[in-house]
């Protein structure tokens, strides 16, 4: 019977970061992949001449060469920044609302309160503190908190963090409302809610200027090829430090003992011993149908009571016959909006109604490599509920799939007209496609629904059973850098655990 330290159950995001620094560590390492390819949503796929990204829009947390961040850090330490081409863009976003605003927004700290202000010069003064404000939150939020919490002393977090505690846990939307009056100011400067699926009138503050801030100093990033060189990447120095993956290969059960993991059961009857797993899937399938006992322990039961469903989003992959000038693109990202975002609720992401909101990505402005000289690669995303999708009888699927897709692209023709005489190819993901590909429940991209009380600040981590990790979009805040991160701590975590097992000659 085969013995790893750890086995990891997917190469998602979370998983292969926590494999990959799990072996470079030295923790003899499994990867169990159900799919033929790593990288989950990071990943990509090819129709005709056309290269499609699955989901990366913009890779947060770099930084530049000369002033790296937290991710070019982790991917140095992990080997894998050598093997990839980082691609910066200059520009956060294009938003439009037709007939009324298009603004496009540097991808700069500073020259966006420039810009807003020649764009608002009326609001110059509340600009100007709304900014300063903005700096002291995210500093205090993500640089002070963390140790201040230590002491668990209310009046020292209020003393270290005044600027945070006045408005960090604050929904967006009111913290706008009080330094700005003009609709269009707040507009132009909200979209990146999508980006953890919640409006600005749930999504508190701290969240939501974390993500504004942290685009302009450390810049938005494009993997050249896709993310899937990156999933790659990771796959590769995995395999060079001596770490072994299974493609084709599900869990079937996760095995317990006296309270503790002690192996996996794989889908073709073998089983493995081993000290640790982690997890990639969702908690919800983790121990609900992966772990060998009846029902899961009474605190991960509470908290999964305490727990909403994350956002999905219907996908459509759009290859053009002409180049993305042709038909106005001037930017990698734009968010087309025919409502304001005072408007902006999640009522219609529970139907299937034509959305009022969307995504535009088009890649060719940061990887022509994507598709032919003279065509282009569009990406358009609009979020929604799986449950808009659950009732639909399989004999309408498809052709209920593409109507939507058909509205959706409606909504964009009033920012880019023309588009679709346009279309060569086209590819439409829904929820269930992402419930079928990525196995998570409701076809949740974001995992759990990113409200504060899930966040970190309110919940502790999931640790009921010993030797058993979640790792994924379930148990951090969505997308992409935090999934990294998120492997990437769990491996800490795991690697402290084991050493301190070995000194004691504890088996785990």
């Amino acid at each position: 019977m085969s013995h790893y330290d750890t086995i990891v159950i997917g190469a998602g995001n979370a998983g292969l970061m926590a494999a990959t620094r799990l072996q470079r560590e030295g923790s003899k390492t499994l990867l169990l992949e159900r799919h033929n390819v790593p990288g989950g949503c990071a990943t990509s796929f090819v129709r005709g001449d056309f290269e499609f990204e699955v989901a990366l829009h913009q890779l947060s947390g770099v930084g530049t060469e000369s002033e790296p961040f937290i991710m070019r850090r982790v991917f140095e330490e992990l080997g894998v920044l050598d093997k990839i081409e980082l691609v910066m863009e200059e520009e956060l976003y294009r938003i439009i609302i037709p007939g009324k605003l298009d603004v496009t927004l540097p991808a700069d700290w500073l020259e966006l309160q420039n810009h807003l202000i020649t764009l608002f010069p009326n609001e110059k003064e509340q600009i100007n503190k709304f900014f300063k404000l903005s700096e002291a939150v995210v500093k205090e939020y993500y640089f002070v908190l963390p140790r201040v919490r230590l002491a668990n002393d209310e009046e020292k977090i209020r003393t270290k963090c005044p600027n945070f505690s006045a408005y960090g846990l604050r929904s967006t939307t009111e913290v706008l409302n009080e330094f700005f009056s003009t609709e269009d100011l707040i507009d132009v400067i909200t979209p990146y809610w999508s980006y953890v699926g919640i409006p600005t009138t749930d999504l508190v503050f701290a969240e939501f200027i974390g993500m504004l801030y942290f685009y302009c100093v450390y810049k938005p990033w494009h993997i050249k090829g896709g993310s899937q060189m990156l999933s790659s990447a990771l796959l590769s120095s995995f395999e060079e430090a001596g770490g072994e993956v299974r493609f084709h290969c599900a869990a079937e059960k996760i095995l317990t003992q006296n309270g503790a993991v002690c192996g996996v059961i794989l889908e073709t009857g073998e089983t493995i011993t081993c000290d640790a797993v982690v997890s990639n899937a969702s908690p919800l399938i983790t121990y609900h149908e992966l772990l060998d006992l009846e029902t899961p322990p009474n605190s991960v039961i509470k908290d999964f009571k305490s727990r909403r469903m994350g956002v999905s989003a219907v996908c459509l992959y759009l290859g053009l016959d002409c180049s993305p000038e042709e038909l106005g693109f001037t930017t990698a990202s734009t968010f087309v909006m025919t409502t304001s975002n005072s408007s902006v609720t999640e009522d219609r992401m529970y139907t299937l109604d034509a959305p009022d909101w969307g995504m535009v990505t088009c890649y060719n402005f940061i990887d022509e490599e994507l598709a032919p000289k003279g065509k282009a690669v569009v990406t358009l995303v609009a979020l929604q509920y799986g449950e808009a999708w659950k009732d639909i009888p399989p004999e309408k699927y498809i052709s209920t799939k593409y109507e939507f897709g058909s509205k959706l692209i409606d909504l964009i023709e009033k920012a880019y007209p023309n588009i679709r005489q346009h279309i060569e190819k086209a590819e439409v993901a829904t929820p269930m496609t992402m419930m079928r590909y990525l196995n998570t429940p409701g076809g949740a991209i974001y995992g759990f629904k990113q409200m504060l009380q899930d966040g970190h600040l309110m919940r502790e981590s999931l640790d009921a059973i010993e030797g058993l990790y979640s790792s994924s979009s379930w148990t951090s805040m969505g997308g992409f850098q935090p999934t990294y991160l998120n492997g990437y701590f769990t491996a800490r975590k795991i690697i402290k655990q084991l050493r301190r097992n070995s000194k004691s000659g504890v088996s785990a």
